[in-house]
């Protein structure tokens, strides 16, 4: 049995939900789905520049959790990008 996942800290939320390839229809593309908790550890490691351990802080997680989180993050988009599909962020945490 796992153990129930811990709540994250999310104090960032964006005003855009999608990201896509130009000149292609949203419905001929496949999507990505970016977590809530994925894009909170890209801002507050790559835009805020913290380091892993400040930014598992603020998230109230350990900074083993926030490398997945944030290993993640980084495989979605680079996939998105390579393979042309769709970014979309979630809007809720699930």
């Amino acid at each position: 049995m796992t153990r129930p996942r811990k709540i994250r800290r999310l104090r960032f939320s964006p005003s855009v939900y999608y990201y896509k390839p130009r000149g292609i229809p949203l419905s001929e593309l496949d999507e990505v789905v970016l977590e809530r908790d994925e894009l909170e550890a890209l801002k507050l490691h790559d835009v805020d520049g913290l380091e892993q351990i400040d930014a598992a802080k603020k998230m109230e997680i350990s900074q083993p959790t926030f490398g997945r989180i944030i290993d993640r993050a980084y495989k979605k988009i680079a996939r998105a990008i390579i393979e042309g599909k769709a970014i979309r962020i979630e809007k809720t945490l699930e």
